[in-house]
């Protein structure tokens, strides 16, 4: 049973988010985000390999052995995305109703950080992506703000990647958004590869663009 995360959450300021956005160099990446809540999405982001070469163990903050791994069911995505969190909710629930995977790391009884996996062919801002058999989608990845600075991020990726390897799934993909240093920094960390950088324009959710600016094979 999730008993304290949505408490912790909606305790976190807005003085207290602001410097955490500065903390962590997402200035320009909150400013993008405030733009797309009006109309005006503007997104460069790098479609990524994670881990493209074998990566070791993250060590986080604290003894990892008091974090359990779990699977996250509708109801309790509901729960826990009722308020805070930057992804749009129905578009979550949505995923899980069409086979995406939600896994989270659970630290005594409270959910402290959440990912979800696709694995079918997907489309982002009109743009296609196909997924191959061994191949899956990593997306939505969020750390409550009571756990920041832990490297949970970094440690629940890895524990993904673990996973999906027992599933014969070896080949794994993220879109990252330019702005955002804090994911930039966590995929790094997972020797991870930058294979394309496109850039994405939507206005008012009617009028799409989303090309490829940059071949980085």
């Amino acid at each position: 049973m999730v008993t304290s995360v949505e408490k912790s959450n909606t305790n976190i300021s807005t003085l207290q988010r602001f410097l955490s956005i500065i903390r962590h160099g997402l200035l320009l990446f909150g400013l993008r985000n405030r733009l797309a809540k009006i109309g005006f999405d503007i997104n460069p982001y790098y479609w990524v390999q994670e881990e493209f070469t074998e990566c070791l163990e993250p060590v986080i903050k604290g003894d990892s052995s008091e974090y359990t791994l779990r699977y996250l069911d509708i109801d309790t995505v509901k729960l826990i995305t009722d308020k805070g969190i930057d992804f749009e909710r129905e578009q979550m629930i949505d995923g899980l109703k069409n086979g995406q995977l939600c896994i989270a790391l659970e630290y005594k009884k409270d959910i402290a950080a959440f990912m979800f996996i696709d694995f079918n062919d997907f489309v982002f801002n009109d743009r296609l992506f196909k997924l191959k058999e061994n191949e899956a989608y990593i997306l939505n990845v969020w750390t409550f703000h009571p756990y920041r600075s832990k490297n949970l991020a970094a440690y629940l990726r890895y524990l993904s990647y673990q996973l999906l390897k027992s599933q014969g799934i070896n080949v794994k993909y993220s879109s990252i958004q330019c702005f955002n240093k804090s994911s930039i920094k966590v995929i790094n960390k997972l020797n991870s590869k930058r294979l394309k950088l496109y850039l994405s324009i939507v206005i008012f959710k009617k009028f799409y663009w989303n090309f490829c600016v940059r071949d980085y094979k």
